[in-house]
C-alpha cells in the first residue's frame, strides 16, 4: 500500500517488538471491514443486533475493569518535566520508552497486528494530519473506521513524508496495574497498552487529536481544541459559525446538535453540526480563523441521549453504529440505556452480560457507555463537514456549570480578555460525594486533561494567535446554562432555548446588539434576549444576568491560586487581566 521507508521501517521495528502471528493492512474497503465484523461476532467480541431495526449496528462489552479513560496513567513523556507542566502526569521520555517496551514485548503473540492508516481531517486538506495505528484489536479497527478517514487515501496524502503520528496499541493482558497511555510529543508518538476502552485505545481520538495535535499546533502556529463547531443559518440563508468549549456535563453535545424550538424554526433558523468534540483552527489566507472537525464520527455517551434531549444525536445512532456497554434487549435484539425512554426492557442483559430487570433498581448500562456513529448519519450535519478549507469562525464560546457566579452570557472586551475568560473556566461538581457538591474545578478551555504541554505556554500560544489575527479575531463569550434559584432549580430551560443566547452572540458579531460594559466584560440588556414564546419572565432574565460582586471577589482569589500553580509560566497579560478585574470589582 505504500513505499514510505520511514513508515515501513517503523512498522518492522514494532512488529519485531510485539511478535504478532499475522500482519494485516487495513484498506478501508467495506468488504474487508465486513469480514472483520463477521470474525468479531464469531469470537464474541461483537454481537450483531436486529438488522431491520438497527441496520449495520453491533454491541460490544468491555472488560469490567476497562470502561473509561485512566487519567492517572495517561502520561506526557518528555525530557524535562517543565514541558508537561503541573496539570499533566509526566514521565521522563527514555524511562517511559523502557517501561513500555517491556510491556509490549511479545504482547501480540497469537494475534493479528492490524495496520490502520488514517487521516484526521479531509485527506489532502492543509488542516489534515496522517496517523498510523498498530493494534491487535478488531474492535479498535472497526471503531477507527467510523471515527477517522481510514485507508489508501491517507497513505496517498502522506506520500514519502515522515510527518505522521505513530500509534502503537495492544490490549495485551488487560492488566489494570500495567495500563498506560504514553504520549511522546517530541516524536509524534502514542503508545497505549492493556486497555481496549475507546478513549485509551482509539488513538486518533483525544490522544492524537488533542494531546499530540496541541503540541503540533504550538510548533506550527495553529490550535487543536476541545471544541464543538456549529453553523447557525439565519432566515436569509446566511450561515455563521461558532466554536465552543465546555467541560463534561455542561451540554456540549446537545449544543453541537442543537434542534431549535418551534419559535425559531418557524422563523427560518437552522443549525448545522460541523463537529461535536474537537476543532482544529488555523489562520486562513484572508486573515480570519478557520476550523475543521478532524474526526469523521461521534464517540458519544449513551445514557441521557434521547429524543427529548438530543434527537439529532439519537438519529445518528440508528445505523452503522457500535454500541459499547449498554443494555441488550433480548426480546427484539436491540439496545437500551438509562434516560433513553421510559420503557426499559424486561428481558435483558446489563452491560456486564448479566440478566437484568429495571425493577431491580440497578443501572443496566454503564454510566460511561458509548456509541460510535458516523457523523454523516446526523440529520443536521453541515454540508461543509468535508470541506478541506474548513469554516470561518465568527465567535468562540466558553462555558461551565456555575450555580450563582456566572451570568447567562457575557462577552470579552478583546482577544486578550477572551483568553483570560477561557483560562479561568470552571465548573462546580454535582456528585453527591461528601463535601464535593459545589466544589469549583478549573478546566481552562475544557483542555485540562487534554493539553499535551505546559498550560502556561498554551495560554501564551493563544495570545500569539490573537496577535496574528488582529482585528479579524472572533469575538469571545462565556455562557452559563446552569444558574439556580433559591430552591436549587435551574432558571434557564436550556436545550433548544439556547438558540436565543446564540442569536444574541451573532447579533454582537454583526454589531446589532447592546454591549453594556460591566466589571467582568460586556453584557446584554434584558431586551437583547428574545423571550417571545417562553414561560420565562423579565424578572427571571434580570436574575440570570445579575452579578454578585462578592462572589466574583472570591472568584479572583481562586483564579490567582490556580495561576500560581504554574510557577511563573502564566503570561503576564493574564495577570494583568486579573488585576483589571479586581480593580473593576472595587
Amino acid at each position: 500500500m505504500t513505499k514510505n521507508q520511514n513508515l515501513l521501517s517503523w512498522i518492522d521495528e514494532m512488529t519485531k517488538l510485539t511478535s504478532p502471528d499475522k500482519v494485516v493492512w487495513i484498506t478501508g474497503e467495506e468488504s474487508q471491514l465486513e469480514e472483520l465484523r463477521k470474525m468479531a461476532c464469531e469470537s464474541g467480541e461483537l454481537i450483531k443486533l436486529n438488522q431491520e431495526k438497527l441496520p449495520g449496528c453491533y454491541l460490544h462489552r468491555s472488560h469490567i475493569n476497562d470502561v473509561a479513560r485512566v487519567e492517572e496513567r495517561t502520561l506526557i513523556c518528555t525530557k524535562e518535566k517543565q514541558h508537561a507542566g503541573p496539570t499533566n502526569n509526566w514521565m521522563e521520555k527514555d524511562a517511559a520508552y523502557a517501561m513500555m517496551k517491556e510491556l509490549f514485548k511479545g504482547s501480540m503473540k497469537g494475534r493479528t497486528m492490524y495496520i490502520i492508516p488514517f487521516s484526521m481531517g479531509p485527506e489532502g486538506s492543509k488542516f489534515a494530519k496522517v496517523g498510523i495505528e498498530l493494534t491487535d484489536s478488531a474492535y479498535v479497527v472497526l471503531n477507527m473506521a467510523i471515527m477517522t478517514r481510514v485507508g489508501q487515501k491517507a497513505l496517498d496524502s502522506l506520500g514519502d513524508s515522515n510527518d505522521f503520528v505513530r500509534g502503537l496499541h495492544s490490549i495485551a493482558k488487560l492488566d489494570p496495574e500495567h495500563r498506560y497511555i504514553c504520549h511522546f510529543p517530541d516524536d509524534n508518538a502514542i503508545w497505549s497498552v492493556n486497555s481496549g476502552y475507546g478513549g485509551n485505545a482509539l488513538l486518533g481520538k483525544k490522544c492524537f487529536a488533542l494531546r499530540i495535535a496541541s503540541t503540533q499546533g504550538q510548533r506550527e502556529g495553529w490550535l487543536a481544541e476541545h471544541m464543538l463547531i456549529l453553523g447557525i443559518e439565519n432566515p436569509k440563508g446566511e450561515v455563521k459559525y461558532v466554536a465552543a468549549a465546555f467541560p463534561s456535563a455542561c451540554g456540549k453535545t446537545n449544543l453541537a446538535m442543537l434542534r431549535p424550538n418551534e419559535y425559531y424554526s418557524s422563523k427560518g433558523y437552522k443549525f448545522w453540526t460541523v463537529g461535536d468534540d474537537i476543532a482544529w483552527l488555523r489562520i486562513g489566507d484572508d486573515g480570519r480563523l478557520w476550523a475543521i472537525n478532524p474526526e469523521a464520527g461521534f464517540f458519544g455517551v449513551a445514557p441521557g441521549t434521547s429524543e427529548e434531549r438530543n434527537p439529532n444525536g439519537l438519529a445518528a445512532t440508528q445505523k452503522g453504529t457500535i454500541f459499547t456497554n449498554v443494555v441488550h434487549n433480548l426480546d427484539d435484539n436491540t439496545i437500551w440505556w438509562e434516560r433513553l425512554d421510559n420503557n426499559p426492557p424486561k428481558n435483558a442483559l446489563n452491560w456486564k452480560g448479566e440478566k437484568w430487570n429495571s425493577d431491580e433498581g440497578t443501572s443496566g448500562a454503564h454510566p460511561n457507555s458509548r456509541f460510535t456513529a458516523s457523523a454523516r448519519n446526523c440529520p443536521c450535519i453541515s454540508k461543509e463537514f468535508d470541506n478541506p478549507n474548513g469554516v470561518p469562525i465568527s465567535a468562540i464560546v466558553f462555558g461551565g456549570r456555575r450555580a450563582k457566579t456566572a451570568p447567562l452570557v457575557y462577552g470579552a472586551r478583546d482577544w486578550q480578555h477572551g483568553v483570560f475568560l477561557g483560562s479561568i473556566m470552571a465548573s462546580e461538581t454535582t456528585a453527591a460525594a461528601a463535601g464535593e457538591v459545589g466544589k469549583v474545578r478549573r478546566d481552562p478551555m475544557a483542555m485540562l486533561p487534554f493539553c499535551g504541554y505546559n498550560m502556561g505556554d498554551y495560554f501564551t500560544h493563544w495570545l500569539e494567535i490573537g496577535k496574528k489575527l488582529g482585528d479579524k479575531a472572533p469575538l469571545v463569550f462565556n455562557v452559563n446554562w446552569f444558574r439556580t434559584d433559591e430552591k436549587g432549580d435551574f432558571v434557564w430551560p436550556g436545550y433548544g432555548e439556547n438558540a436565543r443566547v446564540l442569536k444574541y452572540i451573532l447579533n454582537c458579531v454583526e454589531g446589532d446588539a447592546h454591549k453594556v460594559d460591566e466589571c467582568i466584560g460586556f453584557m446584554p440588556t434584558s431586551d437583547d434576549i428574545d423571550l417571545e414564546g417562553m414561560d420565562l419572565t423579565k424578572d427571571d432574565l434580570d436574575f440570570l444576568l445579575s452579578l454578585d460582586k462578592d462572589l466574583w471577589r472570591e472568584e479572583t482569589e481562586g483564579i490567582k491560586a490556580f495561576y500560581d500553580m504554574f510557577e511563573g509560566t502564566i503570561p503576564k497579560e493574564l495577570y494583568e487581566e486579573l488585576d483589571i478585574l479586581k480593580k473593576k470589582l472595587g
